[in-house]
């Protein structure tokens, strides 16, 4: 314990002297992550499973019933990597290297959108029509059923409203959304699920469709249990037509210090009489993309993780050339990048998974698709890359 003490004492004098401009800051933070602790199961953090939910669990291969969480197929080496970037100590030098002051982490000015056409976007076709809304929130049209992927709307990715502030304001509010059937979650991530944007939807018809225990999450926050469908790695449920595949994925999950796990992650199949299409959630590269092409593929689009990434915490988020090998496993036809483009959660440029993408499609034929915010893409239609952020940037290397 005194060894303990005089490490943490070093620490401070360390952080004291080289970042003083910082320490606010990091205080700031400990005592945010402190508090979320204290309430954990209220507000933004979300009600954990409870006990008949975990019971449950225990017959799942993925789920650890001894600990009473869930679990990837290479635990062991996702636990050596959260020892080792997420100890007291490195999770200090981690936050202060995040708070420096990086070139083009962010825009300097407003990313192009366009206005969507949702007329055009409800008309009936037997075409894929797909609108994104930045980071990994889209609204597809297949086969005439609206679905509603991971909406993030809030000015902020985080239990605060001044962490993680989304670049800009959504193309378009959660009240001018045309009428949503089904709303499907990968993980529970700030990222991905919202409070606001799921409250939002508490007086409405859209059923969800998450993996398991994140119901838990969406019943404290008012959705009832009768609109939620949970379903774990390979199991489905059909709704309208439209067949939704739970698929492995390859991260973690958790809303507060002491829940971590406690609900499971989730790639996505959604297939229809005209479509196959895949949607990664958040996930490091692994066999599963291979495994998945195999069994449900081959796809007309993947919506594929690129952005956030870090050779840190690859084994959670895949960098560029994973997702192209993830691409290829998949066997898809065309790849569309998401996890990018509205917040900093990673220490790279706002543009570079773009950067690195568009230089790998030219030398492994990779068939990708950039639409601006709010722009409608019709597969089965010819779409044209403009290379857009390319314009919001005086120089890339």
């Amino acid at each position: 314990m005194a060894e303990f003490c005089l490490e943490g004492i070093d620490y401070l004098r360390y952080f004291t002297i080289e970042f003083k401009d910082n320490l606010l800051k990091i205080l700031a933070i400990t005592l945010i992550l402190l508090t979320g602790a204290v309430y954990m199961g209220r507000s933004a953090m979300g009600t954990s499973p409870g006990k008949k939910r975990v019971e449950g669990y225990k017959q799942e291969k993925n789920f650890d019933a001894k600990k009473q969480v869930f679990t990837n197929r290479q635990q062991d080496i996702l636990d050596a990597m959260w020892k080792q970037n997420f100890s007291i100590k490195n999770m200090c030098y981690n936050i202060v290297d995040f708070l420096k002051k990086r070139k083009d982490i962010e825009p300097t000015g407003k990313l192009p959108e366009v206005k969507p056409d949702l007329a055009e976007f409800l008309k009936p076709s037997d075409e894929l029509k797909v609108i994104w809304f930045g980071h990994s929130s889209f609204l597809l049209n297949m086969d005439g059923v609206v679905v509603l992927v991971d909406p993030m709307f809030s000015v902020a990715a985080a239990p605060v409203s001044f962490m993680v502030k989304r670049f800009q304001e959504a193309v378009l509010p959660l009240d001018e959304l045309p009428e949503v059937d089904y709303i499907l979650i990968s993980h529970d991530h700030y990222d991905h699920l919202d409070m606001d944007s799921v409250k939002f939807f508490a007086n409405k018809t859209a059923k969800f469709i998450t993996p398991l225990g994140v119901g838990a999450r969406l019943e404290g926050w008012g959705i009832s249990a009768e609109r939620i469908t949970e379903k774990n790695w390979w199991e489905e449920a059909s709704f309208e037509g439209i067949k939704f595949i739970a698929t492995p994925a390859q991260h973690f999950s958790g809303r507060g210090m002491f829940d971590r796990n406690k609900t499971l992650w989730a790639s996505w199949v959604l297939q229809s009489k005209n479509h196959n299409i895949y949607y990664s959630g958040d996930s490091g590269y692994d066999i599963h993309f291979k495994e998945i092409g195999d069994r449900l593929g081959p796809f007309d689009v993947a919506f594929l993780e690129c952005g956030q990434y870090d050779q840190k915490w690859s084994e959670f988020h895949m960098l560029p050339e994973e997702g192209v090998k993830a691409y290829k496993e998949l066997r898809s036809k065309k790849f569309f990048p998401v996890h990018w483009g509205m917040f900093v959660l990673a220490m790279h440029t706002w543009y570079d998974p773009m950067v690195q993408l568009f230089k790998l499609s030219k030398e492994h034929d990779v068939d990708l698709v950039v639409p601006k915010f709010g722009e409608m893409v019709k597969f089965g239609t010819a779409f044209e890359n403009d290379l857009w952020w390319e314009r919001k940037v005086t120089q890339i290397e």
